[in-house]
């Protein structure tokens, strides 16, 4: 009995590693026919390599401020040579402005819409070329109902613009040295601007670049689509990873704009102003970032009115979406934190394609 209580004993245990072993095979085999699957899978799902960061697009869309030729920020870091970068640019901010003092008055209530389509091109290593084409509309909008509703709600000072018509045109501003106006709804193409941009130090995580652009005055300026006059800027740009484990990139610029003379502002424009910025890009997911952003320049008129003779502060808070290898599309807003010197509320967005670096 003992013997074959032995043998039978010697048998369960034999079957028992057959199976143990067997199942082990087949996890293995399953295991390792999922990662050839997954393998082959990621051509066909695009999974992005890791993008190059860069700011927000931010323009002041006030109705003085918007036709001069401060440029956005951007990476500091130029197009590979010989390929191409493309951007749309679109954004719709709604301003209301209502100043006075003994010798000036200044409204600006209307809507404003701005479509940009942008070229960069890699010239050489290190240096790039960036075309802007805009295409505006100034109109009283749409939007006036529903900020006027999302004051309400917060019980947020509207300065004002709940005590006028709705959904109206109407920039004015008259003073001593003279003034505009615009009532009626324009359309057409703004101001377009050519930079040259070069990359003058560079190392594994960071560069620095000098760009010159200039702004041709191709929009017309008794439409408010342009400034009628060319202008000319110097930026000094820099971008960087975050010196520690953070997946943070930081982007800065500084710079001065000499404004040409414009006759829709004679008498009363600023030539030399300065602007600046700085931006910080968390790309907390492989397809998506969250950006923060300020921006700032000087006042564009010589006028004691905040609306137009304040230095502008803005900041914008946007997220970014990688979608497809080499294609991000940005959703952002932006408000005026210096009242008055910025629409009250802007909304952007916009498609990017780069080709492959």
């Amino acid at each position: 009995g003992s013997c074959f209580d032995l043998l039978l004993l010697i048998r369960c245990r034999f079957r028992e590693a057959l199976l143990l072993n067997g199942f082990d095979f087949l996890a293995q085999t399953v295991r390792a026919h999922r990662i050839q699957t997954i393998a082959g899978l990621l051509p066909i799902l695009g999974v992005l390599p890791a993008s190059a960061s860069e700011p927000l697009y931010v323009k002041n869309l006030s109705p003085v401020a918007g036709l001069i030729g401060l440029p956005s920020q951007r990476d500091a870091q130029t197009t590979p040579s010989g390929q191409v970068a493309v951007a749309l640019y679109g954004s719709v901010a709604n301003d209301y402005v209502n100043e006075s003092s003994d010798t000036e008055f200044l409204n600006l209530d209307g809507e404003t819409l701005r479509v940009a389509l942008e070229l960069r091109y890699g010239l050489a290593e290190n240096w790039d070329i960036q075309l802007e084409v805009p295409w505006l509309q100034q109109s009283g909008g749409e939007l006036d109902g529903a900020i006027d509703d999302w004051h309400d709600f917060w019980g947020m000072s509207d300065g004002g613009r709940s005590d006028v018509p709705r959904d109206i045109l109407d920039y004015q501003y008259t003073s001593l040295a003279g003034g505009f106006s615009l009532q009626d709804d324009t359309s057409g193409i703004g101001d377009i601007s050519l930079s040259l941009n070069h990359v003058f130090y560079q190392d594994e995580s960071s560069a620095v670049s000098l760009a010159l652009g200039y702004k041709f005055g191709t929009g017309d300026e008794d439409e408010f689509l342009g400034s009628g006059a060319d202008d000319a800027f110097i930026a000094l740009r820099f971008s960087g990873a975050q010196m520690s484990n953070l997946p943070l990139t930081w982007h800065g610029q500084a710079g001065y704009l000499h404004a040409g003379d414009s006759n829709l502002f004679d008498g009363f424009q600023e030539q030399n102003l300065w602007f600046a910025g700085l931006a910080v890009d968390w790309q907390f997911a492989q397809r998506w970032s969250l950006i923060a952003q300020l921006d700032g320049h000087a006042a564009p008129l010589d006028s004691s009115l905040a609306g137009v003779g304040d230095d502008a502060v803005i900041a914008t808070l946007g997220t970014r979406w990688y979608f497809a290898p080499h294609w991000s599309m940005d959703f952002n807003f932006v408000e005026d934190i210096r009242v008055a010197t910025a629409p009250d509320v802007t909304f952007q967005a916009s498609l990017r394609y780069r080709s492959e670096s």
